[in-house]
């Protein structure tokens, strides 16, 4: 026992520190000191290795305001041309219309260019055989299909030539269709008996004049031929004969 109280006390005893006590916030306080100076002079040391190395931050920034104010000033001007370019398509646009109603109008005028040579013609032969026996003639008979399956739209010019000029024709058109259905021949006359629309197909003329009007048939039908004829008093005075 007394072994160990000298050992305890004596000069062999263990060393005994003495330190001041400080508070936790104080530590935690001057550990954020400690730090925020660190990260500040980290940021010093970096802006400064920068600018040793030739990059200044203030140059860069001015740099990227100046790339993009030329980007939206790129922008503008892309928006710009691209609305010229849509002018100029429009404007494109236009002029092909344009051109394409001026070639419709070219061909209108031809086809009304070649009926007027026609109808001169007509009424060159038609003052030549002046003096001639009287008679009726059918001229220009055509048969066109009217765009709708089963309809046809005919055209003809039924004229007095010859003879005296008080002569007049009080008749009739009437119309012979040959037809072809289901490898069969037929044939249609119009204006079939009791038909209402009978007086459409009356004629009265002294000189010439103009007949037209639309026929229907079967639209699995195909027409052949058609044959015109002017009746009076139940005589056929001229017909004409057309294939469509």
């Amino acid at each position: 026992m007394l072994r160990r109280w000298r050992n305890r006390f004596g000069i062999s005893a263990p060393k005994v520190a003495v330190r001041t006590h400080i508070p936790w916030y104080w530590r935690i306080l001057a550990t954020i000191v400690v730090m925020s100076i660190s990260i500040a002079l980290a940021g010093w040391v970096y802006d400064a290795g920068r600018e040793i190395a030739g990059f200044d931050r203030h140059e860069t920034e001015q740099e990227i305001n100046t790339l993009r104010d030329r980007v939206a000033e790129l922008e503008h001007e892309t928006t710009k041309l691209s609305a010229l370019a849509n002018a100029g398509e429009s404007t494109l646009q236009i002029e092909r219309t344009a051109q394409q109603q001026l070639v419709s109008q070219v061909k209108a005028l031809e086809l009304e260019n070649g009926r007027l040579k026609e109808e001169l013609a007509f009424f060159e032969n038609l003052a030549a055989a002046e003096g001639k026996e009287a008679g009726f003639t059918i001229n220009r008979l055509r048969i066109e299909p009217n765009g709708t399956p089963g309809q046809y739209r005919y055209q003809m010019l039924a004229a007095a030539q010859g003879g005296k000029k008080d002569r007049e024709f009080r008749g009739s058109v009437q119309l012979v269709i040959s037809l072809q259905q289901g490898g069969k021949s037929a044939m249609m006359t119009l204006p079939a008996p009791g038909d209402p629309d009978m007086g459409k197909f009356n004629l009265n003329f002294k000189h010439f004049q103009r007949v037209d009007g639309v026929f229907r048939v079967p639209v699995e039908a195909q027409v052949t031929s058609v044959e015109a004829r002017l009746v009076q008093d139940g005589v056929t005075r001229a017909s004409q004969t057309v294939t469509p």
